[in-house]
Parts: C-alpha cells; structure tokens; sequence
C-alpha cells in the first residue's frame, strides 16, 4: 500500500477517535443525573420538591429563634378583625414547624382584662395567645422583658400559668428570684439545651426584678448569671442566653450588651440572642460563639418606620460536637403584624444591619402567595466571613 494512503488512513482513525472521545466526554457530562450529584444538591432539591422541610444533617438540633412578639394594642385589633387568633403567624408557622425548637421574646403578659390603645407603653394579650404560640410551633419563650409584668405579680402569674398549660416552657420571669433565674431545659435527639433569659437594670423599673419575696425577673445581674450559667453547663450540652437589652431602634449595641454577652459566654453559653431594640442590630463572634445582639421584631405593632417592620430569623444547628450550621432568614412584615421572608433589596438590607460580609452563592425564599417554600432563579447560600478578615472564623450559612 503506498505510504501516503496509509498516512491517510491513519489520519481518519485517529480523527474518528479524538471526535468519539470528545462526545463520549460531553455527552457524559451533560447525562448526570441526581445520582451523580452532591448530597447536599439532592438534599435541596428534595425540599424544593416536598415544600415541607429544610435539609437537615444527620442527628443535629435545629433551634429557631425569633425576635419581639406581641399580641397587644394593634396586633389584638387586627386579630380580632380577621377574627383569627393565628393570622400573625400564617406566612411562617410552616418554618417554624420545621424546626425541632422555636424560642422567641414573649414581650406581653397573657391575662384578661381592657385593651390597649394605640401608643400605650403597657401591653397585655389576651387568653388564647398561648394556643397561637403553641399552634405556631413556639416550644419555649423568654419573659425577661420591660412588658411581662406591665399588670403586676398577677398578670405574671397569669401568664406563666397559661404557658404551662400550652406545654410552652419560659425562662427569664417567675414567682420569685430562684424561679426566674432557672434554666429551661429541652432534650432531643440526645442532646439537651438549656435556655436562660435576662432583663437589662436599663431598661425596666427597679420593682420588675424578682426577689425572694416577689414575682419578677431576672435581671442582668453578672456575677448571678455566670455563676448560673457554669452551674447549668455542667448539665447539659449547650446553653442558650437570652438578653432584653439596648438602646432602643439603635443599629449597634451599648456597652451593657457587649459587656454582659461576652460574661455569657466567658461563663461558658455556646449562644446569645438579644432583644429589645424592635431593630435588627449586629452580630459578633466571640471566642467562636456566636452573639446576635437584637433580632428586631417578630410580631409588633410598629409600622411607623421600615426597621420596625423587619426582623431576623436564625436557625442553628446544634450536633454532638458544637454548632455545624446556622441558617439566617430576613422578615418583614408586609402587613401588620405578619411577618413574612423577606426578599431582594429587602433582604440585603437587613443582613447588612449585621455588619457581615456575605459571599452569595444560592438561596430558596418563601412564596407568600403560595405559602411555601420556591427555589429562586438567583436563590442564595451564605459564607459567612467576619468583616474583620479572619480566615478562621468562617461559618457556612444554609440556604433558606
């Protein structure tokens, strides 16, 4: 055969070959299938499809937290015009529900008697606040406030009996100091929480601390709380501390919430929410726990301004060997009273009230209308990076 068909040959079977190895490659990267994907990716994929539930990992806790609820002044009237107790809640109870513990600031008494005007610096909520608490997912809730005793020792009394009687455990409030000061403890999945909560002497009259003597609650007192917390970290894996504190409608925390989260943790807390500022402030990480030190307002009548209207929403995933992952989900309420998730400009401006940079990779958001859970085109999941560069306080953030 002469020497230039061969060349000529050879060169049509190495072209053939290099053509099937090419489509062999392309087309076996486009056939992938779940099954070929990440776990994490089919984990996401099975909640957008089931509406129902976030991914969860393995034998972890999940915890939500929530900011101010108040079921006083206008949020009672608006209930009652939608002559349903649960309608505050209707746009969030399904995230909620999906969490094994939903811990909120019950910033109201629940007992019977007139009701509250507009613009009154007194609060009371009706009986029957409890079964929506209950109905919303709520499992234990922080009285520790400048409103629970706004109707006396009785109105306190009131609404830890009506707590009781939901099944809702509370902390931070009771029939005398001893009661105010003990831990809740909720245990799952083998591993047991404990939460605690505290009022700021700042913010509330000197006769809302509990005393041998009197109902009341249990103010941010440093050496009785460090000595509470190491007692109660002995028995239990993690602990949760929950502060009434701050500068109202202040975007930073004051000094009392710096000093006192920090003695928190110093003390041995894995996790400090704060309240009482009714807006989204910083977060700090703190010899590597994490401090949220206002997560605004939950359920509130205060429409008077855009940073009333927004909250923040955590969901903290706790495993044998610490916290594996944190979830943030920014609220608004659209309407009053009813917090939905916030999305778009919306979204980014509350997270950026926490002064972290985010690196946006996907998210999910919740379909208001359709009262679910929709995989966005640019949907998101946060890295979480302090702005101070420390490449070792990384943290990822799920997708919500």
């Amino acid at each position: 055969m002469p020497r230039n068909i061969e060349w000529l040959i050879l060169f049509f079977v190495l072209g053939f070959a290099v053509l099937g190895s090419s489509y062999y490659l392309h087309s076996s990267k486009n056939s992938e299938t779940p099954d070929s994907q990440s776990q994490s990716e089919k984990d996401f994929l099975d909640f957008v499809s089931q509406k129902k539930e976030l991914p969860s990992t393995g034998e972890d806790v999940s915890l939500v937290a929530v900011g101010d609820i108040s079921y006083s002044r206008g949020v009672e009237r608006i209930v009652k015009k939608q002559k349903d107790i649960n309608y505050p809640f209707l746009k969030i109870r399904d995230y909620l529900k999906n969490a094994d513990i939903v811990f909120g600031n019950l910033e109201t008494p629940i007992t019977k008697g007139r009701e509250i005007s507009d613009f009154e610096m007194v609060f009371r909520s009706n009986p029957g606040t409890e079964q929506a608490l209950k109905e919303a997912g709520f499992s234990v809730l922080s009285l520790a406030n400048n409103h629970t005793p706004n109707f006396g020792e009785q109105g306190l009394s009131d609404t830890v009996s009506y707590l009781d009687s939901s099944g809702i455990k509370h902390v931070g409030a009771g029939i005398n100091e001893q009661e105010a000061a003990k831990p809740a403890y909720i245990e799952t999945k083998g591993i047991k929480l404990a939460f605690l909560g505290y009022n700021d002497t700042d913010v509330v009259p000197a006769s809302y601390e509990a005393s041998e003597a009197r109902a009341g609650t249990a103010f941010m007192r440093l050496e009785k709380m460090s000595k509470v917390v190491r007692k109660t970290k002995q028995e239990t894996n993690f602990v949760i501390v929950s502060m009434h504190s701050g500068t109202e409608y202040a975007a930073k925390p004051n000094n009392s919430q710096i000093n006192f989260a920090h003695s928190a943790i110093d003390a041995g807390a894995d996790l400090v929410i704060g309240h009482h500022p009714h807006v989204v402030q910083t977060m700090e990480k703190y010899k590597g726990k994490l401090i949220f030190y206002s997560l605004g307002n939950f359920v509130f009548d205060q429409p008077q301004r855009q940073a009333t209207k927004e909250g923040l929403v955590i969901k903290v995933y706790f495993a044998k060997n610490g916290i594996s992952k944190v979830a943030l989900l920014p609220v608004v309420m659209k309407v009053l009273a009813q917090p939905e998730a916030a999305s778009g400009d919306e979204k980014e401006k509350i997270l950026q009230r926490l002064n972290f940079a985010f690196d946006k990779r996907r998210t999910y958001y919740f379909d208001s209308d359709q009262a679910n859970y929709q995989k966005s085109s640019e949907a998101t999941i946060y890295l979480e990076t302090p702005v101070e560069e420390n490449s070792n306080n990384h943290i990822t953030v799920d997708p919500f």
